[in-house]
Formats: structure tokens, sequence, C-alpha cells
């Protein structure tokens, strides 16, 4: 009688056990299963930024790249200003124009200041004694493109023709092909920018808008410049217009920027003089 009470306790001793055993096993297999399930959700979201990180980088090398970014990228051949040195250079967009080209040639040639003028090649074609009158006066001759188009809108064989057609014309005229090119609203892409760093080209925007191709007054035009240039300033003024342009306030404003800008101990280059690159290929 004893013995068999003996076996019953032994017996719920084991169930009691056994029940102990499952119990203290459960938390554990739910606690495994919990760290499983993190990881895979860990390893889900890095897998989502992984992918979000490609399709923005995709989209970054898709995008144009800025002027800013280019010049960057590009920075020995596509110039906003020169060095950090008490010289300045006047650029001339848009000629030869009769219209205002002789009134800022005599304008110079009183002050004892050379520029750099940027012709248009379908305008020198009608205009080609102006163009020379410009190269016998000591001033430097770039190009302006041929029909004066926006670059950002145009595949590079495009922009190779009318790059190369200007140049041929300013090279029958006085003999030189110009190294110096400006994009006509100073836009350009990635691809043309490689195209004239491979052909030993130098692009040159400006740091300086005189905006005078609006028409303003006199006063309008010096406080754009004045307030604007420093050391290794390239100012941009045009020579030339469309139909309707008036740059009589340019012109008037251009003695005084000289003088006042030369009372402050700056001297007046060339582009290539500035820059240190030669005026031809």
């Amino acid at each position: 009688m004893r013995s068999g009470w003996i076996r019953i306790r032994k017996f719920k001793l084991l169930i009691i056990c056994a029940v102990c055993i499952g119990l203290s096993m459960e938390p554990s297999a739910t606690l495994a299963e919990h760290q499983m399930k993190q990881q895979q959700h860990s390893s889900t979201i890095q897998s989502q930024e992984s992918t979000a990180c490609q399709a923005q980088t995709a989209i970054r090398q898709d995008r144009p790249k800025s002027l800013s970014e280019l010049r960057r990228s590009y920075s020995e051949t596509f110039k906003f200003k020169g060095p950090e040195v008490k010289q300045v250079a006047l650029t001339f967009d848009d000629v030869p124009d009769p219209r205002f080209t002789p009134q800022i040639l005599e304008a110079l040639s009183k002050q004892g200041v050379r520029a750099t003028f940027f012709v248009v090649g379908h305008r020198v074609k009608k205009h080609p004694d102006l163009l020379r009158r410009i190269h016998l006066e000591g001033h430097v001759i770039g190009n302006h493109s041929y029909s004066h188009p926006q670059f950002s809108n145009k595949s590079v064989i495009q922009f190779q023709k009318e790059i190369q057609r200007t140049e041929d014309i300013i090279a029958e005229l006085i003999g030189y092909r110009p190294r110096l090119i400006r994009p006509p609203y100073g836009e350009i892409t990635e691809n043309q920018v490689r195209w004239a760093k491979q052909h030993g080209y130098k692009l040159v925007n400006w740091n300086v808008d005189s905006l005078d191709w609006k028409g303003l007054n006199k006063e309008k035009v010096k406080q754009n410049v004045l307030n604007a240039a420093g050391p290794g300033s390239i100012i941009l003024m045009h020579g030339g217009g469309g139909t309707g342009s008036n740059l009589a306030g340019s012109i008037e404003a251009l003695p005084d920027i000289i003088h006042e800008l030369q009372a402050k101990g700056y001297q007046f280059v060339t582009l290539p003089e500035l820059l240190d690159v030669s005026q031809s290929k």
C-alpha cells in the first residue's frame, strides 16, 4: 500500500516537472521568434534605404549639372572671374552692331582701355569692317556663336557647328581663331564643356552683370557695375542688341565706370591678360 502511494507521488512529481519545463521553454522560443522577426524587419528597412539611395543617385546622375557645378568640375576650362588681383576686364557681347559698337570703341579709345568683344557670326558677316576695327584698335575677339542660340537646348554637334562657323569667319577677317568662347545667355551643357575642353577652348562667363540689355539709364548701369566689381571681376556689358534695343545708358556710364574703378586702384585688362591665356588657339 505504501509503495503504491510512493509511485503515485513520483508520477505526480514527474508531471509537475514536465509542465514546468514546458512553461520555461515557451518564453525562450517566443523570444527567439521575436528576435528573428526583428532581424528580418531590420534587413527589410536596410534594403529599402539602399534602394532609395540608389534611386536618388540615379536621379542626380540624370539631372543636368548646374552652372555652379560645371564651374567646380571644369575650373580650368570654365571661368567666371579672374584671380584676386586689382584688375578687372570689360567684356562686350553681341557685337558688331553699327548702332552701338562704334560709340563703345570711341569711349574706350578716349580712356586708353582695351576690352574683350564677343562677336556673333551672322553679325560679323554683315559688318566685317567693324570686326576689323575692333581688332585693329587692340581689343580681343571672342566667339559668341553664329546665331545666338541657347546652347542648353542644343546637341554637341550643333554647338560645335555654331562655334566653328563663327571661328572660320573671324579667322578669315583678322587672321586668328579665338580661344575664348562665351555661350549666349551663359548657358551650356556638360557635354559641350567637355568638347570645348578637348579642343583647347576657354569658356568665359562673368561675375558682374550690368544688365544694360534692359535699356537701363546711366546711373542704374553704373550702380550695377560699381556695387559688384572687385578684384578679378569679369564685367558683362553689351555692344549690340536686337530690334528696339537701347544701350545709351550703358555707353554714357562707361567713362564713369572706368574713372571710378581706376580711382580705386583697378587696372583694366583684356580677358587673356586677366586669365593668363592666349587669345588664339
